[in-house]
């Protein structure tokens, strides 16, 4: 690999000009900028990102850090996060925490080693990392979906209560009043906002919606199929099903499509997350979409202005959830 100091002597002048010349810090002839740039293009010189970060002091990385990035939620919203972030100039080093507490501080302290310019964060259940980010203040966080309690750090949420009221609210329209609720781990936040939302319009429409019609499993579409077998081998199987995931959904059709029963004739499902395919479901899935493009695009702006030394006051925003209506609700028999 070429360096520096074999640009500098092909080209006939200092290792400072060769930086002059590529970081734009002083005046060079046309002439031996050009004869310079030629000689990187001939040498297939690459600068050396670490050193010029040390000069500059900006990395142009962003760190992300999700909970599982193999969920396919948390995969569109890093899409998303990835457009915006090149669109702006930057790339991401993407960490996973799934695994537990110590590979999320991990991954936060290798991520600071890194010397990322700013973080957007996409809390777990676990508040192991608030610690570590309060003592590296230094480095602009966005909190995504989540805000952690006692961080200093600008939020933006999805809105996933209000998703679940609009769920709801449609399912009691098309007429139905057994609504049971197949809902993620009960201690996970976006578990328990979903649910906030559904059970809370539940109750408002005189309508509380019993224990036994609430199943816990794992956002996976395993936790799903189980999770829907318990409800329709019930002796009373409810009309209606929420979903809090795609992914539980999905194994909720195929548990109702083994049991024999009919949707939406006579179980209708409605999910959460709009994942791209739930259109191509058999029949297409109602669902509920967060903003993941709007608030990854939102969440990158705010995150330049940071970087950029805006020291304006803190925001804490959440963006509208809408309902998507496709084939799997229907009025009850």
């Amino acid at each position: 690999m070429a360096t520096m100091k074999q640009v500098a002597q092909q080209a006939g002048v200092s290792i400072s000009t060769v930086s002059h010349v590529i970081n734009n810090t002083r005046v060079v002839s046309d002439e031996v900028r050009q004869r310079v740039l030629g000689v990187i293009a001939e040498l297939r010189y690459i600068p050396s990102a670490v050193a010029r970060s040390l000069k500059n002091d900006r990395t142009g990385m962003i760190g992300v850090l999700v909970p599982d990035s193999s969920n396919p939620y948390f995969a569109e919203l890093i899409r998303w996060i990835e457009e915006a972030a090149f669109e702006a100039g930057y790339n991401i080093i993407l960490c996973n925490a799934r695994g537990g507490a110590a590979k999320q501080a991990a991954y936060l302290r290798l991520l600071m080693e890194k010397r990322i310019d700013g973080l957007l964060l996409v809390a777990s259940s676990a508040d192991c990392e608030r610690e570590l980010l309060m003592r590296a203040g230094s480095v602009p966080v966005i909190q995504l979906e989540r805000a952690l309690p006692g961080l200093d750090a600008d939020a933006i949420l999805a809105g996933e209560p209000g998703g679940a009221v609009q769920a709801a609210h449609h399912l009691l329209e098309l007429g139905h009043r057994d609504i049971a609720c197949v809902a993620g781990p009960a201690d996970l936040p976006r578990t328990i906002e979903r649910m906030t939302g559904f059970l809370r319009t539940m109750e408002e429409a005189g309508l509380p919606v019993p224990p036994q019609r609430i199943v816990h499993a794992e956002f996976t579409s395993a936790g799903g199929y189980a999770a829907f077998n318990r409800l329709l081998t019930s002796d009373r199987p409810p009309s209606a099903i929420f979903a809090t995931s795609d992914l539980m959904a999905f194994g909720g059709l195929w548990a109702a499509r083994e049991a024999g029963v009919r949707v939406p004739e006579q179980l209708s499902v409605m999910g959460f997350d709009d994942l791209d395919g739930v259109g191509y479901t058999s029949p297409p899935l109602t669902t509920v979409a967060p903003p993941k493009r709007e608030m990854a695009r939102l969440a990158l702006a705010w995150l330049v202005e940071r970087i950029g030394g805006s020291q304006a006051p803190l925001r804490h925003t959440a963006l509208e959830s809408h309902l998507v209506l496709r084939a799997t609700c229907a009025p009850p028999r």
